[in-house]
């Protein structure tokens, strides 16, 4: 994980000799400005306010340890494993917005199952997006997993359809789908993923074994909107954070659960296809100050 995504509320603690109103208001709007929402800020600043006094810490670099506590408590009910399907192929819906490293992301996803022996099946269920099936083929083909894909335009719940039934015949345990974060065409996108869904349900006899949305780190108040959204339509399983590295504010992660109380599954935290963890509490709040 990245160090220093809370860089600036490190910042406002070494930068005053008290704890005062003074510097609790700015670690109120340090929060803020790090995508916490402000009503949850406010909250956090207060219990940091009473915990002081009730310890009787006036150092405020030693607010540091309390924060990272604070944290990792807020974090910790979030922590969750990646689900696994009773019967195989367990199912992988893969949603979010478009341009939030969905595709990447997956890429991540589907190394690593390979990676501990699975046998991965990819599946470009994006059939409105320019590139999208060829951008999802190429990974495919350098991580060394099948891919199902059709042609541009074509119904994603067909496409859904078809890999699911490739993979039985062939004897994958894990099906990987990309999905559409946007139509070009009139038809919503929540109908098309909930149809989708309802063709796993039905052929699986159970809904997808995980409904992961990917979250851009950096998006802020939207990638909670988006979280609204798309939970609204599918019941998600939980959430993805992807561009989780030295640029990111990271307050967004607290601020999702605290809205919506998904769990945080994965973390993205570069580039490469290694780039991926299991979320944990502990270490992202440990880390939030480096």
């Amino acid at each position: 994980m990245a160090a220093g995504l809370f860089h600036n509320l490190g910042a406002v603690l070494h930068a005053r000799a008290v704890i005062d109103d003074g510097l609790l208001e700015e670690l109120e709007t340090a929060l803020i400005q790090a995508d916490v929402t402000a009503t949850l800020a406010a909250q956090m600043t207060e219990e940091i306010r009473e915990q002081a006094e009730t310890e009787h810490i006036t150092q405020p670099e030693k607010l540091t340890g309390l924060l990272q506590d604070q944290v990792a408590a807020l974090l910790s009910p979030y922590e969750a494993p990646l689900n696994a399907g009773d019967t195989s192929p367990t199912t992988f819906l893969v949603l979010g917005v478009n341009g939030v490293g969905k595709t990447t992301s997956i890429a991540k996803i589907a190394h690593w199952y390979q990676a501990a022996g699975n046998q991965v099946m990819l599946v470009a269920a994006d059939t409105f997006r320019a590139a999208a099936a060829e951008q999802l083929e190429v990974w495919a083909q350098r991580i060394g997993c099948d891919i199902i894909r059709q042609q541009s335009g074509a119904d994603p719940a067909a496409v859904i359809y078809d890999a699911l039934q490739a993979a039985r015949a062939r004897g994958h345990n894990l099906v990987i789908a990309d999905t559409a974060g946007r139509l070009h065409t009139k038809r919503n996108l929540m109908e098309e993923l909930t149809k989708m869904g309802r063709v796993i349900e039905r052929e699986l006899g159970r809904p997808a074994d995980e409904r992961l949305l990917v979250i851009d780190a950096n998006t802020g108040q939207n990638a909670i909107r988006q979280a609204r959204q798309f939970h609204d339509a599918l019941k998600l399983t939980g959430l993805m954070i992807a561009k989780l590295d030295g640029t990111a504010k990271g307050g967004v992660v607290l601020s999702i659960t605290d809205e919506l109380q998904l769990p945080i599954k994965l973390i993205g935290v570069g580039e490469q296809l290694s780039d991926l963890r299991l979320f944990s509490a502990r270490e992202f709040a440990n880390q939030m100050f480096e």
